[in-house]
């Protein structure tokens, strides 16, 4: 069988262009709370620090928290992932469902803690069954995040036995991102109903935005696949970064 040297060439850009869209989401899910506390603290945005990511909706930084989460939205929407006969593992119907959830969080807002500013949202009611529908997609959002991380991002090396694994894995660095969503997820309503500390619900839901964020990259290869990079994450010998064969 004959091998088309330049339909594998082909196929190597398509790998190559699907780790740059999960590092481009990764870099998204992590600058979000970077961007919104970071102005925040600059004086001439005149925006307080919120109590949490959600109420940036009405402040002067609106459009870095709906213009984010909508751009993840549509990176997830239309990342093709594989197929899987378990709906828990299905990434392509996982991300597609997350980035539907990622929109609705952005045009679909918490409730204000004064109605009268809910004229200027993307549906102009007062309902609090509304901002009940954002936690909602807020939730089911998180949720599947943690889901791909660990159902999904750890397939690959299941069965893989060529080298003992390092402690620094991918898949242990999923499974870490993945169960740090899932207990965020728990502890934001808890630190809402409770109020723990100054901002817990910003900072727990930060660190899952952070895992989140982390686990994408790590998934895009963001730190490369080189030398000891490549070794102790992905179980691989590479003499020169993956993507640099093909630019050369």
């Amino acid at each position: 069988m004959k091998i088309n040297a330049k339909e594998v060439k082909i196929e190597s850009y398509d790998v190559f262009t699907y780790r740059r869209i999960r590092r481009a989401i990764g870099y998204l899910g992590i600058s979000l709370p970077i961007l919104l506390v970071g102005f925040s603290l600059i004086s001439f945005f005149q925006t307080q620090i919120q109590p949490s990511i959600s109420d940036y909706y009405y402040t002067n930084l609106r459009e870095i928290f709906t213009g984010t989460l909508c751009a993840v939205g549509l990176f997830l929407i239309r990342y093709k992932g594989h197929g899987n006969t378990s709906i828990w593992k299905n990434d392509n119907l996982l991300t597609n469902v997350a980035g539907i959830m990622a929109i609705g969080v952005a045009l679909i807002p918490t409730n204000p803690a004064d109605f009268s500013q809910k004229i200027y949202t993307f549906i102009p009611s007062a309902k609090t069954w509304l901002g009940w529908l954002h936690y909602g997609f807020a939730g089911v959002f998180f949720l599947i995040l943690a889901l791909l991380a660990i159902n999904v991002f750890t397939i690959g090396q299941v069965n893989e036995t060529r080298t003992p694994k390092s402690i620094l894995n991918e898949n242990n660095i999923y499974k870490f991102c993945g169960y740090t969503i899932l207990v965020s997820l728990i502890l934001v309503p808890i630190s809402g109903k409770f109020k723990l500390f100054a901002y817990s619900t910003l900072v727990f839901e930060t660190i899952a935005l952070f895992a989140f964020g982390i686990a994408w990259l790590i998934k895009g290869r963001a730190l490369g696949d080189q030398g000891k990079i490549g070794q102790k994450l992905y179980q691989e010998n590479n003499a020169v970064d993956t993507e640099k064969i093909l630019e050369e």
